[in-house]
């Protein structure tokens, strides 16, 4: 297997493992609620200004799980094309781009709104893709 392709499955593995378990900590435990339970119950029974069909503790669930199916796809879908369609991604500057795009998002938002295991997890993550796109990139022999 390509060095890149390490790389990026590296990279793939690491964001995978970061949205799993957030999905877990999403609807399991409580590891994701408010410390204080006057917040939790607040949060339970307003509503956002947005809508009354809803509590603003059911959207950041939807929310928290939606952000954790984006790394996971984000996972599998670029697992799989540097596990099984590597040609296709070692091609494509847009497959590339994208990644490196979506990845730099997240990080962005890391940056701004996580705490330190996440965000150092999603370093790591940009880190081992951009080290795969070198890896691509760099004539061979250097």
């Amino acid at each position: 297997m390509h060095p890149a392709a390490l790389l990026f499955l590296a990279s793939a593995t690491v964001i995978g493992v970061l949205g799993s378990i957030h999905m877990l900590y999403t609807f399991y435990g409580n590891k994701l609620h408010p410390r204080d339970a006057a917040t939790l119950l607040a949060m339970q029974h307003s509503h956002p200004v947005l809508t009354r069909e809803t509590t603003v503790w059911k959207a950041t669930l939807g929310f928290n799980a939606s952000h954790s199916l984006g790394a996971m796809l984000f996972a599998l879908v670029f697992g799989y094309l540097a596990g099984w369609q590597w040609p296709l991604l070692q091609a494509s500057w847009f497959l590339q781009g994208l990644g490196l795009g979506t990845l730099l998002v997240y990080w962005a938002l890391a940056r701004r709104y996580w705490f330190s295991i996440p965000r150092r997890g999603i370093v790591l993550t940009c880190a081992l893709f951009a080290a795969g796109l070198v890896a691509i990139w760099m004539p061979v022999g250097v």
